[in-house]
């Protein structure tokens, strides 16, 4: 439980009562009621306020707020308000401001324009969170801590060579190691001395973002950076640590972003929480596969939602609103996933600036009788009526998707073979054949144990790193079912091919070798022709994107390619190995055929749908002390007809019991407890 005092699904956001007059906040806590809002984030970005110089801390206008809403039975989760430095610090310490990919030094403004190796930026950002710490470690309103605000960005500046050059002596030794990893004998880039090594960006090895001449070093530099900002989050935490070890600490991550690992990030997190921020047009799927990913981040841990907004977004390029019903079936849909709270950006909208036209539950008419409001309040009072009862309860799943942050930058620095190929998309293509079968899935790195799974996939495992290839040989020796695909098993670590042919270090569990990578044009394709019937695999499929063109070692063939000079060829094998088996699909398939072939391994498996359910009807379940709460989501126009079983069910936000055929109505939600 997040905090023993809220026991319940947490409901509230981020709210910035410094923008607001008294009479306006009081006004918002009578509203605050009315909707059932129990937590509130405060102070994201108010260190300006609290500090106006380099000795003084003006607290009291927070102390003010923290009591007020306590009173009001609000608890606060709150932020260190270091997602922003001060005006002032910028102008007596410009070593904290970053210099960008482009090389130029950035002056005050935005946010997230600190420098992470700047001394100045983490003395003053400890210092804040030590002031909170003390001050605060007593009070009763407090619930959590939030250290800082969606970390992220890159800096190049002299600060950052300089640490950088500090890390890669703490990675490897000696330049010789160095040298040898990065591969530099090619282009003449052999260092004889550390000093000689500058940052990777515009100015040196990069350009346009994610093209390098060198990819171990852009690798590399994406992985300190990565460290570089978690040692900035760290530096809070442990102050925040030392004064309130009982409460939960986090900070709201960003589902996919590229920048960060983390799972890495996560170790350091009591809570994961995240901001999610669906366009109108994003898949539902693709909304479940990331909540699942912040789920795994901590083995299947339940998460914060930290941030969604009620209706619309400032920041996309078209700001649509939420229809009626999404705002609450979205939320139902992250808790289904393991979300243990329901919180928006923002609870009152701001006047001015860029987040002006950003949703919130109270809208700038200033009253409750907006239907954003009305929505908010009705899943505000259901929230409250089902308790505690899903709080802490877990997914759980026998199928795992394989997803590593290193491995991405990896493939997306690469220097071939398509500019096209997006790991983030090919992941999705296999969790998304599963969502439509409605079978549960964890989104696990590459150090999770293996074995609580019947089935792991893990598509486009382009880095293999130490040890993992004896882990997925284990796995599969032992009964397991593995599936991987084209663009697997080429570099180690630092993004050195494996000599001696493709997947290089999988090709014992594969029992296949790939000869040439075939990268077709948006407009081709190929097929898949099975060589026989399988279960619901059956003729022919379309494929696309790369075409592995493989021999097989041993494994068995089960479809070829339709077309080109390599018809005939393998595209689909499996190998048996040990008790287990093991799949590759030696290109990127239609929907149709990942849903079949999955089905297939499933019902192998003995892995079945949640329940069977129209298309457009998601199913998730969590369990919890013996009991099962199974999400039926609709995300259709229109209404449905699900059928429940026989058996009868309390539907928890009804509080009816049901059973057999249910109309479950548009963009409508039902929970079944057992």
């Amino acid at each position: 439980m997040l905090h023993p005092r809220i026991p319940k699904i947490w409901y509230g956001g981020d709210y910035n009562p410094e923008q607001w007059d008294e009479q306006t906040m009081q006004e918002d806590l009578r509203m605050f009621r009315l909707a059932g809002v129990d937590v509130a984030t405060i102070n994201v970005f108010s260190w300006a306020l609290s500090q106006p110089d380099e000795e003084t801390y003006r607290l009291e206008w927070l102390d003010t707020i923290i009591d007020r809403l306590y009173r009001e039975g609000v608890y606060v989760c709150l932020a260190t308000s270091t997602g922003a430095h001060p005006a002032w610090m910028a102008l007596k310490y410009p070593d904290i401001l970053r210099v960008d990919y482009e090389g130029r030094k950035r002056r005050f403004g935005g946010r997230h324009n600190s420098c992470p190796n700047s001394p100045t930026y983490r003395k003053y950002a400890g210092a804040m969170a030590a002031k909170l710490g003390e001050r605060y470690k007593d009070h009763p309103g407090l619930a959590a801590w939030h250290i800082s605000n969606e970390y992220g960005g890159y800096c190049y500046c002299n600060n950052c060579a300089a640490s950088f050059r500090l890390w890669l002596k703490q990675r490897y030794g000696t330049l010789q190691r160095l040298n040898k990893v990065w591969y530099t004998a090619f282009w003449g880039h052999t260092f004889y001395d550390w000093e000689e090594i500058v940052v990777p960006n515009a100015l040196s090895e990069e350009w346009m973002g994610n093209r390098t001449n060198f990819q171990g070093i852009s690798l590399d530099y994406r992985r300190f950076q990565s460290e570089s900002l978690l040692e900035c989050y760290k530096i809070e935490y442990e102050q925040l640590k030392q004064h309130t070890p009982h409460i939960q600490i986090t900070t709201n991550l960003m589902g996919t972003y590229p920048e960060l690992d983390y799972f890495q990030w996560a170790k350091h997190l009591d809570v994961v929480s995240w901001d999610n921020y669906p366009s109108l047009d994003t898949p539902p799927s693709y909304t479940a596969m990331v909540h699942d990913l912040m789920r795994g981040l901590k083995s299947g841990q339940p998460f914060m939602l930290m941030e969604q907004t009620p209706s619309q977004q400032n920041w996309q390029a078209y700001t649509s609103l939420k229809r009626p019903g999404v705002m609450r079936l979205w939320s139902y849909q992250a808790i289904a996933h393991g979300a243990d709270t329901v919180m928006f950006f923002q609870l009152r909208r701001s006047i001015g600036a860029c987040e002006k036209y950003h949703g919130a539950l109270i809208e700038h008419v200033g009253h409750e009788h907006t239907r954003v409001f009305r929505e908010c309040a009705e899943l505000g009072r259901e929230l409250q009526v089902m308790g505690e009862k899903l709080l802490d309860s877990r997914v759980n799943a026998k199928v795992a998707i394989v997803y590593d942050w290193e491995n991405r930058w990896a493939v997306e620095l690469s220097s071939g073979p398509s500019v096209a190929l997006k790991y983030t998309d090919e992941v999705h293509h296999y969790y998304d054949a599963l969502y439509r079968m409605n079978i549960q899935v964890d989104m696990i790195s590459v150090e999770e144990e293996l074995a609580p799974y019947d089935i792991v996939i893990a598509p486009v495992l382009y880095m293999v790193k130490p040890g993992y290839a004896a882990k997925i040989e284990q796995f599969v020796r032992c009964g397991g079912t593995y599936v991987t695909t084209f663009f697997s098993g080429i570099v180690n670590e630092n993004d050195i091919v494996t000599v001696g042919g493709y997947p290089g270090e999988l090709r014992k569990v594969l029992g296949i070798w790939a000869e040439e990578i075939d990268a077709l044009l948006p407009e081709q394709s190929n097929q898949i022709v099975l060589n026989q019937d399988r279960g619901s695999l059956k003729g022919m499929y379309d494929c696309w994107l790369l075409c592995d063109l493989i021999h097989s070692e041993g494994a068995e063939i089960v479809a070829s390619y339709g077309s080109d000079f390599y018809k005939g060829r393998p595209v689909v094998t499996v190998n048996r190995f040990g008790e287990g088996e093991a799949w590759y699909i030696a290109s990127s398939p239609e929907p149709q055929f990942l849903e079949d072939l999955l089905a297939n391994l499933c019902e192998a498996k003995g892995i079945a749908p949640l329940l069977n359910a129209p298309a457009g009807v998601e199913i998730s379940e969590r369990e919890k002390d013996g009991k099962t709460y199974t999400f039926l989501l609709n995300h259709n126009d229109s209404p449905v007809t699900v059928d429940v079983g026989a058996e009868q069910a309390f539907e928890l936000i009804g509080g009816k019991i049901i059973s057999g055929a249910t109309i479950l109505p548009a963009k409508g939600v039902m929970i079944l407890g057992k």
